[in-house]
């Protein structure tokens, strides 16, 4: 994967998600398609910096979840650090965590797979009013 690749990418979330829509009239939020896009572009930028080799993209939705499968051949596994205002870069797995339901790596037979599962729509507010 080089560089030109994580943009398309991106794309190829938003096209998906955008097809869902129209074929099965599922629900994205904008946040979501927003989210999803990050989280692809995350997770397919550590491909390009860590990852020699093949790569490969896989998306999957029920209509209320997507789930990003990203597989690569290297074997080092991604590690999230503790928190560092100080750090320069390396926060991208830090935003993946904090934006996804769930996220779980796998050691393949030959390389990793990350997978990433995010909500298709915000959560209803949760304040409730009151009438004294």
């Amino acid at each position: 994967m080089v560089s030109g690749d994580i943009a398309r990418v991106r794309d190829f979330v938003r096209d998906f998600l955008t097809g869902a829509q129209a074929a099965r009239g599922w629900a994205v939020s904008e946040r979501a398609m927003d989210v999803a896009r990050l989280v692809a572009s995350e997770l397919a930028t550590n491909v390009c910096k860590y990852a020699p080799g093949p790569c490969l993209v896989d998306l999957e939705t029920d209509g209320t979840t997507l789930g990003i499968v990203m597989w690569d051949s290297g074997a080092v596994l991604p590690v999230a650090y503790a928190a560092d205002p100080t750090r320069i870069g390396q926060h991208g797995l830090e935003l993946v965590l904090m934006v996804c339901q769930s996220f779980e790596v796998r050691q393949e037979t030959i390389g990793k797979s990350l997978r990433a599962l995010i909500a298709l729509t915000d959560a209803p507010d949760s304040i409730t009013s009151t009438r004294g």
